[in-house]
């Protein structure tokens, strides 16, 4: 069976990560840390995930790369004695994830796009970097499209802020089934709530 050219440009891609593409990781690195937080690409890194994610290469697409901190919540240390096991300063882990994190700074600086998905291009000791793919919901080519065109519907404006991506719906646990997640849905926020019991009314 004949291997896809996606394929290849995977492999290629995965070739950096390891010790024979540490010249050109490092390079890449060092001049996306020099650049802005948001920066606009005319090109995704990685073609054959962003092709998988959702990106098309015609009219309506913005992609770009967002530079964001790694790592845990960061919380001030406090003076009053106490072992660093009960301090609540030290594996303080967010429940939202740094990739949904990237989303939404996108789509603040895009406030009239709105955000498809994501996926992971690099990260150094300190910052992670994810490219994240943004659709204008006018646009005539988006809108005529009769696969894209649900995103022109009102009731997806902000689906980044309400965890509909893929990297939200992860967040959420909705990417997995059966046993263990039965209070996964509608949402972990909706099974907190107490249950209440409606009384009905006996017409006489």
């Amino acid at each position: 069976m004949t291997a896809s050219a996606y394929r290849y440009i995977g492999r290629s891609f995965r070739l950096t990560q390891g010790e024979e593409g540490a010249a050109l990781r490092h390079e890449r690195l060092l001049l996306w840390r020099q650049q802005p937080t948001v920066t606009r690409l005319e090109r995704p890194t990685r073609l054959d995930r962003a092709r998988a994610v959702g990106w098309r290469a015609k009219g309506g697409f913005v992609l770009v790369r967002v530079r964001t901190r790694r790592g845990g919540q960061r919380k001030r240390a406090i003076i009053a004695g106490r072992r660093p096991k009960h301090k609540g300063i030290l594996r303080m882990t967010l429940q939202k994830s740094i990739q949904r994190i990237s989303e939404e700074r996108a789509q603040k600086h895009y406030p009239n796009l709105e955000v498809l998905n994501s996926y992971w291009v690099g990260e150094d000791g300190k910052q992670k970097f994810f490219e994240v793919i943004l659709v204008d919901p006018v646009h005539p080519e988006i809108v005529s499209d009769p696969r894209l065109n649900w995103i022109t519907d009102p009731t997806h404006k902000g689906r980044v802020f309400r965890g509909l991506t893929r990297a939200g719906k992860e967040g959420r646990g909705l990417r997995w089934s059966g046993k263990g997640t039965e209070r996964f849905r509608p949402s972990r926020a909706r099974n907190r709530r107490p249950y209440r019991r409606t009384q009905r009314k006996v017409i006489p």
